[in-house]
């Protein structure tokens, strides 16, 4: 019976995990690449490199002793971000949009003291966020302001778009929205939403919610099909160098719209996860199986490859 499902789920195109981990991960990744990907403070030098914007970068804590300075290092600076370089899965960030004279206000109107945040890089220093549970850095950077385009279908947070990339080609897209079980967090695995991308046109199409496949976001009530992703050529364009940048051939592109900046990279992802296929009701493997049978014209250039994506996936 066992043996019959995953026949049917691969004759539907569909990538488990087991196949996603052997035949591209481990096959295509070189483990030496990884820590351009993994640290985000890696990730931006790269980017500024090819031209690709990031959040602004303001300092970088790097271990206990510089914590003391936190209140010099923070001093002017309204809004930011605290994470850990090496974090996943959204663990470890704090999002602070306002202080006073005496504390910080998170994005949930929590106030918070200096010495929290304190607690809380110690924390991230430790590598409690980490990947690998090692020790880490934390990150000081700019806070986005998230284009209105998703408002109605986002409960706090910050929406972003992820972009499964494969060869230099993007294969398939979704656009992860918060809600309020996942603390207004663009984290599929904490409760938010996510709607498929198609890939021609940029227009959002079918979501899923906690496994569960969804028309409308649980707290505004809104539907979450029909929306128009603004600068969807200019995400895939991004998208479609985070190969040439890395030499990771099948990777995760989670980028932002900014309302002032637009489209900016947030991180890479060298182990995608594969709820993106429930967003979109298709399979991963038979568009990874169609990039390897196109024709080998198209990889010349990464227009080219975006190109091919849009008429062919």
């Amino acid at each position: 019976m066992i043996g019959k499902l995953f026949q049917q789920l691969r004759d539907a195109g569909v990538l488990g995990i087991n196949n996603r981990n052997a035949e591209y991960i481990m096959r295509c990744n070189p483990r030496s690449r990884y820590p351009l990907v993994d640290n985000k403070v890696l990730t931006k030098g790269l980017a500024k490199q090819y031209g690709i914007p990031t959040p602004v970068l303001f300092h970088v804590i790097k271990n206990h002793g510089s914590i003391k300075n936190l209140k010099t290092i923070l001093e002017g600076i309204k809004e930011f971000v605290v994470k850990p370089a090496s974090g996943s899965g959204g663990s470890g960030i704090i999002l602070i949009t306002e202080r006073t004279e005496k504390v910080f206000l998170t994005q949930s109107g929590k106030a918070v003291a200096l010495e929290y945040l304190s607690y809380h890089i110690s924390d991230i220093l430790s590598g409690i966020f980490s990947l690998q549970g090692q020790e880490d850095h934390a990150i000081i950077e700019s806070l986005i302001h998230p284009d209105q385009v998703f408002s109605a279908v986002t409960y706090q947070g910050v929406p972003d778009v992820r972009i499964i990339v494969y060869r230099g080609v993007p294969v398939m897209a979704m656009v992860r929205l918060p809600t309020k079980d996942s603390d207004g967090k663009a984290n599929l695995h904490r409760g938010a939403i996510g709607a498929g991308i198609k890939l021609g046109t940029g227009h959002t199409i079918t979501a899923v919610h906690k496994s569960q496949i969804v028309t409308h976001h649980p707290d505004t009530g809104n539907p979450v099909s029909g929306l128009q992703v603004p600068h969807w050529d200019t995400m895939l364009s991004i998208a479609a160098v985070a190969t040439d940048m890395t030499d990771l051939c099948y990777v995760g592109v989670d980028i932002v719209i900014d309302r002032d900046r637009g489209p900016v990279l947030l991180e890479l992802n060298a182990r995608p996860g594969l709820a993106i296929q429930m967003a979109n009701k298709d399979g991963l493997l038979k568009r990874l199986e169609s990039v390897d049978a196109a024709p080998a014209k198209i990889f010349t250039t990464p227009e080219k490859r975006i190109a091919w994506a849009k008429e062919n996936l």
